[in-house]
């Protein structure tokens, strides 16, 4: 379970984060949505540990994130092109997600099987740097290295975007199975309001930092979040 209480961000005396609680049980695929600077990077980097807050704490797995690595072991993510290594190839940049989560050099290949018609031909034995890599192939090879190891939190920012609509189809059946079999916990950040709700069992809305809307999804939740942002709602 992810535990949030009491956490707040400010950029030169801006608040851009003020969530007084916010509990994700384990299990659950989590939709992250909102305009840009809503907040939802600033919510995943705290989650990470990539920045600090102003104050307040988060709890992953009952690990204090703030306090403790400990929930490292167990989390994975990827946020944007900066988690790439790109003077590295495929191969290599796989292995050396899977050094850090202890998994033989023999068995990697065999865990991202099921990514291989995601790849499409292109990231496997390439002979090439990720660097040049379109950003597309870049993306595919960092969202599967976020898989590798079975880790009980998996973190995906935008994951959809710079995909063609094959590779986004994909990726979406590959998610949708992952959160019906409950696998891990998905939290998944996207601006493609279809997606996230044919993935995401629940959606919390963020505007200008604040939870503004908290949905189980269903049939109307595309309508609802629609509404929402294009001014019309009267909720």
């Amino acid at each position: 379970m992810i535990q949030i209480n009491h956490l707040s961000k400010s950029y030169q005396g801006k608040k851009v984060l003020d969530i007084e609680q916010l509990s994700i049980p384990s299990g659950e695929s989590f939709g992250l949505v909102g305009n840009n600077g809503a907040g939802k990077t600033t919510l995943f980097s705290l989650l990470l540990d990539l920045i600090q807050p102003d104050q307040g704490r988060i709890d992953n797995h009952s690990v204090a994130v703030f306090s403790s690595e400990k929930w490292k072991t167990f989390t994975s993510a990827f946020i944007d092109d900066s988690f790439i290594i790109d003077y590295l190839t495929a191969e290599e940049y796989f292995e050396f997600i899977g050094s850090l989560r202890g998994i033989a050099s023999k068995d990697i290949r065999s865990q991202l099987e099921g990514f291989s018609s995601f790849f499409n031909g292109e990231v496997w034995d390439q002979k090439k740097y990720l660097r040049d890599f379109s950003k597309g192939n870049q993306k595919k090879v960092g969202l599967a290295a976020a898989f590798l190891g079975q880790p009980k939190l998996i973190v995906l920012d935008e994951p959809f975007a710079n995909l063609d609509p094959s590779s986004q189809f994909k990726l979406k059946a590959f998610l949708g199975e992952m959160a019906k079999e409950k696998e891990a916990t998905l939290l998944i950040s996207s601006h493609d309001l279809n997606h996230v709700t044919e993935v995401c069992s629940r959606i919390v809305l963020l505007d200008k930092g604040e939870i503004k809307r908290d949905l189980q999804t269903h049939s109307s939740t595309l309508k609802e979040l629609e509404a929402y942002f294009s001014g019309e709602d009267t909720y």
